[in-house]
């Protein structure tokens, strides 16, 4: 695919002897979530004793943020490409560009794993949702999420409401399984993708009614 990277800073903070596996195991999630999910991937940050690999001392994000020098893998990507494309960056972590296929509600991981008992006992429809160490839990939503969230919080009367809820659009970039995140352990997936909705995620306004009434009912918020 021609990819060219403009530098390699930061590649010697990757533990020595984890290269080739993690290589191996991440090329694999990039060709997957490329080739059947139909998402670019973005190599990331990592964190390694608090340092970020970006080989910046004063990062704000360590480990948690996509590198400036490294160009994503686009949606459609073999596992060739992907291979080829992760060579040049050994130890990226793998990261999802948020406001295109999709955007992400996220809430406190409590409130998450009860909201999604209870979409799942309603029989609403759900997209992929993934759980970060920081104990968040991501919703992925249909795209506009985050433009129409305030107007939609509005309608449903949770305007005025304190709610530890927020919504990820375009410019904001999410760690994605197996990669890990800020030094504090690997994000993982608490509903996996599946073909009919990894490209065509509910919209938000179906799953935000059971997130913002539970929300401010939990002490995690």
């Amino acid at each position: 695919m021609g990819f060219t990277i403009g530098g390699t800073r930061g590649i010697g903070l990757i533990r020595p002897g984890t290269r080739r596996r993690g290589r191996t195991t991440e090329a694999t999630a990039v060709a997957e979530y490329t080739g059947l999910w139909g998402w670019a991937v973005v190599p990331g940050a990592r964190a390694v004793a608090g340092r970020c690999s970006c080989g910046s001392p004063g990062c704000e994000r360590p480990g948690a943020h996509p590198l400036d020098f490294a160009r994503e893998v686009p949606p459609g990507a073999t596992l060739a490409e992907a291979g080829g494309a992760w060579a040049q960056v050994p130890g990226a972590a793998l990261m999802l560009p948020v406001g295109r296929t999709f955007d992400v509600l996220e809430v406190a991981a409590a409130v998450g794993r009860r909201a999604l008992v209870r979409m799942e006992r309603m029989g609403l429809p759900l997209g992929p949702v993934a759980l970060t160490p920081e104990g968040r839990c991501q919703f992925l939503v249909a795209p506009g999420a985050a433009v129409s969230l305030p107007g939609l919080l509005y309608r449903m009367g949770w305007d005025d409401a304190d709610l530890d809820l927020h919504c990820l659009g375009p410019g904001d970039h999410i760690t994605a399984p197996p990669s890990d995140r800020g030094g504090r352990g690997p994000v993982s997936w608490l509903r996996a993708p599946e073909p009919d909705t990894a490209t065509a995620p509910p919209e938000a306004r179906l799953l935000l009614g059971t997130l913002a009434y539970i929300c401010p009912r939990s002490r995690a918020c």
